[in-house]
């Protein structure tokens, strides 16, 4: 069940605004991939953490300006996202970033500076998936 602002998980309630936004926007991507909710709460609320300890000023600013999550976003196709289960999970590199992404999925779940950072966050949704990390070294995007 994909949330908003206005119906979340209880153990959204006390978060900060800020944190909430980011949680909600978090676990309805997992959800749309097709992670069970008791298992996309709990991850979401661990990344969003992540996230607004490791944001920028400009980053923060730039979320708060966002549109409110919606129960829709990211919702349009049940059938593509139950297909990218199976798929492995890729890590490439590009303009800089070290990239997390599913095999086939439309974009990049995470980027992150360093190569380890990105295998680390590649292995647990890889084990949550029960699939397996292509990691690639220093190449452009591989054509997915």
């Amino acid at each position: 069940m994909p949330w908003d602002l206005k119906d979340y998980p209880s153990s959204f309630k006390n978060f900060a605004p800020l944190l909430k936004k980011k949680t909600i926007e978090i676990a309805n991507a997992l959800v749309s991939e097709g992670y069970p909710e008791d298992r996309a709460i709990p991850i979401a609320i661990s990344q969003a953490k992540k996230w607004l300890d490791e944001a920028t000023a400009t980053e923060k600013a730039a979320l708060k300006k966002e549109a409110d999550p919606k129960k829709t976003d990211q919702h349009s196709d049940k059938k593509m996202n139950a297909d990218l289960l199976d798929n492995d999970v890729l890590v490439y590199y590009r303009e800089n970033q070290w990239y997390v992404q599913t095999k086939n999925a439309e974009k990049a779940t995470a980027s992150f500076d360093t190569k380890e950072h990105a295998l680390k966050r590649a292995k647990e949704i890889a084990e949550n998936k029960h699939s397996k990390v292509v990691a690639y070294k220093k190449i452009e995007k591989p054509t997915i």
